[in-house]
């Protein structure tokens, strides 16, 4: 077996991936949209909805979304991207954010919700939104993907499934977001710096909560980089299943944090805590809608 880990050491520092200011950007112009960042939720809707108490809009008006999405036009309604770090929140965040949806629901407004403690919007929030827009432009272009199936049974169901050559010459899904990760992941291990270069994940789906995914690789033996991205969409749809969406996002966090494996150190899990996760995951079966999803994982 080759020789691994004498180059990657759990970090004394913060764990947290550094901004990078080329990705952080500013207006978006994308596929007929315009992404703004940091918007208010005041900026949005003016006035207080009817059934939202004073109290509930006082807080709510200056909750921030990292990024709303419309045309230029304003033909049609906006939707808001935020990222959290849920480990992160306080309970005076966790309030002001329940605040902040209550008033999503009560005017419609379409959300897209990314918990994860590696992907940020400083980061990842451009290639992410613009990916969302993409998305979504494939969706309205094809329209119902039933009626799309009946008329074109070989056809892509959604962005994620469109199938085109690789930069690597061979024929794969090309706007899967977890490629870069798993190349990264080989590239490592050809550097005798993994012990195992195939970068595993699978998709939970709640039936009341959200869609999560998980993403892991064996760095030493018993010692595995672990990522976990939850997802939730309030009215908010881009044709990819949320579940997929979490596993893809997933992955991609996990090839971020090899990615600068050389400047930031990497938070390792151990076997003994993923496989008291997997238990959990069991105990809980029945609150899934495909309650059989990890049946094929061990961490053993």
């Amino acid at each position: 077996m080759a020789e691994t880990g004498s180059d990657i050491r759990p970090s004394a520092r913060s764990t947290r991936l550094p901004a990078d200011p080329a990705a952080a950007g500013g207006i978006i112009e994308r596929a007929g949209r315009v992404a703004r960042p940091r918007q208010r939720l005041g900026q949005l809707v003016p006035r207080r909805p009817e059934g939202i108490t004073g109290n509930q809009w006082n807080a709510a008006s200056r909750g921030l979304f990292d990024y709303v999405v419309s045309d230029p036009e304003g033909r049609s309604a906006p939707f808001a991207v935020e990222f959290v770090d849920a480990s992160a929140q306080t309970a005076q965040t966790q309030r002001d954010d329940r605040m902040k949806h209550a008033v999503c629901d009560a005017v419609g407004l379409e959300l897209l919700r990314i918990e994860s403690a590696t992907m940020q919007p400083a980061t990842h929030g451009r290639r992410i939104v613009e990916y969302v827009i993409d998305a979504r432009a494939f969706r309205e272009a094809t329209g119902d993907p039933a009626e799309y199936a009946e008329l074109a049974p070989d056809a892509p169901r959604s962005y994620r499934d469109i199938v085109g050559r690789l930069p690597d010459g061979n024929s794969g899904h090309v706007n899967d977001l977890g490629a870069v990760a798993r190349t990264i992941a080989v590239d490592a291990y050809v550097n005798r710096e993994l012990v195992d270069p195939i970068l595993r994940s699978l998709q939970l789906d709640w039936k009341d909560g959200p869609a999560e995914g998980w993403a892991w690789l064996q760095v030493r033996p018993g010692e595995y980089l672990f990522e976990r991205v939850r997802i939730w969409q309030h009215r908010f749809s881009c044709g990819i299943e949320p579940g997929r969406l979490a596993e893809d996002l997933a992955t991609m966090a996990v090839g971020e944090r090899l990615r600068l494996r050389e400047t930031v150190g990497l938070p390792l899990t151990g076997r003994e805590q993923l496989a008291d996760e997997l238990d959990a995951l069991r105990r809980r079966r029945d609150e899934l809608t495909n309650p059989y999803a990890f049946d094929h994982v061990s961490f053993d």
